[in-house]
């Protein structure tokens, strides 16, 4: 079970108000969060849809490729310039940032052992905002496109969910269950800090510390109960309503829970215990943020009503459904998990439909779609990996794509403003491919 510690010197600090150490900046938020091109955010945008407004080519070219020197767990994410962000755990480097033409890197820079973990979001101007455990205290950092630091605010935990509100800042999650809202331009807290597990009486636990920031990570990926919140929230701009997966002590199942950050504050609305043996996915909203999508470790897919965390449907599966969900502006849905295949479904109100499936392609990634009707994904072909194109109307491969030397699996797709296809192995490799038109 979760077992909290060194939480008092934490919170003592963020009641304080005195976390957030700020960089250059005025209190004007002149920044924007961007038109959304490129790929900001891990699953793209703030409700985790996977895929992207660009029109995605029918057939593209490997670019270039590099090993990085050190495994990678996040998805890519690809500022409006093209400018490539990752995270990994490379001797001297944490976090690398690449140029998209050339594969030329723009800078590196060391941070805690933790960072791997953490994924990264990039705003309109190029500033990318990560997590961070550097002597052991978890933090958000933000750096310009340079890597010049801009502010660093400590957490309790690590960062594991990243997005941007509706009023542009920041909203963070931590796998302890520590949510925040930053100024993206100097880090200060925005309204206070909520607890997702429960703040400490420490009346009755005078000398209670707040645990170690890498506590329970290694349970994220596969959303096991020493990781209380394993994935990234899915946020509806328009609402203020942000969805967040957690398994508190004690209980037989992870939940649902739907909150609101709007007037200076954040409430929560409902909580769904629904997610049996632990979340699998991060959720993700349909287009017109009525539903909710979530898949969990008993190899289902769940469609809940985002209003009041009601289950519509639910899809079983012939595997874990891991990663993320690719949900398309007309709502073609395509769930990730490196043991299935290519599959989607239509959302008929209380059923699921499916509209095709390719057994014959076993997934190593995220599928992500574009507009245009195409679609990628990293899939196993023969003893390696190939980035299969598709069409989302038929399933039908488009296009088949090797990536040299690749093995295992890879974190996620990501699609450049441009068109660009980028897919980083877990093992530490970067490939990206050109379209051709």
């Amino acid at each position: 079970m979760w077992r909290p510690s060194r939480l008092r010197v934490v919170a003592s600090l963020a009641a304080a108000g005195a976390l957030a150490l700020t960089g250059c900046g005025t209190d004007v938020d002149d920044i924007t969060v961007g038109s959304g091109k490129g790929w900001p955010a891990a699953y793209h945008d703030g409700r985790n849809g996977g895929s992207s407004p660009v029109v995605g080519a029918k057939k593209v070219a490997l670019s270039w490729s590099r090993p990085i020197g050190g495994p990678v767990a996040e998805p890519v994410t690809i500022g409006p310039d093209g400018q490539m962000f990752l995270t990994t755990r490379a001797p001297g480097c944490s976090i690398f940032s690449f140029q998209m033409a050339t594969g030329r890197k723009r800078f590196c820079t060391p941070l805690g052992a933790t960072a791997v973990a953490t994924p990264s979001v990039v705003d309109g101007m190029t500033n990318v905002y990560v997590g961070d455990d550097t002597d052991n205290v978890g933090a958000v950092m933000s750096f310009n496109y340079l890597g010049q630091p801009r502010w660093r605010t400590p957490v309790a935990g690590t960062p594991v969910s990243s997005q941007f509100t509706g009023d542009g800042n920041l909203l963070t999650v931590t796998q302890s269950g520590q949510i925040d809202v930053l100024s993206r331009q100097t880090g200060q807290r925005i309204v206070p800090t909520v607890q997702l597990l429960g703040q400490p009486d420490f009346l009755d636990n005078p000398n209670l510390d707040w645990p170690a920031a890498g506590q329970g990570l290694d349970d994220c990926h596969a959303g096991e109960p020493q990781c209380p919140v394993a994935n990234i929230s899915a946020v509806d701009t328009a609402s203020g309503r942000f969805f967040v997966t957690v398994w508190k002590p004690g209980k037989p199942t992870a939940a649902l829970v739907a909150l609101r950050y709007a007037d200076n504050k954040i409430e929560q609305q409902w909580s769904a215990d629904l997610l049996f043996g632990g979340s699998a996915t991060s959720p993700t909203l349909s287009p017109d943020g009525k539903t909710v999508y979530v898949g969990d470790n008993s190899n289902r897919l769940i469609a809940v009503d985002a209003a009041d965390g009601r289950t519509k449907w639910v899809q079983p599966l012939e595997w874990t459904p891991r990663g993320g969900i690719s949900v398309s502006g007309d709502g073609l849905i395509i769930p990730s998990g490196d043991d299935g295949y290519l599959l989607a479904l239509r959302d008929k109100g209380d059923v699921a439909e499916v509209a095709w499936e390719r057994k014959d392609l076993g997934l190593r990634g995220v599928p992500v779609q574009t507009a245009g009707g195409t679609g990628y994904t990293p899939a196993a072909i023969g003893e390696g990996l190939n980035l299969i194109t598709f069409d989302t109307k038929t399933g039908a491969t488009i296009d088949s794509d090797v990536l040299p030397g690749a093995q295992g699996s890879t974190t996620g797709t990501s699609v450049g403003a441009q068109g660009e296809v980028v897919v980083a192995t877990r093992i530490g490799e970067l490939f990206v491919f050109k379209p051709e038109r």
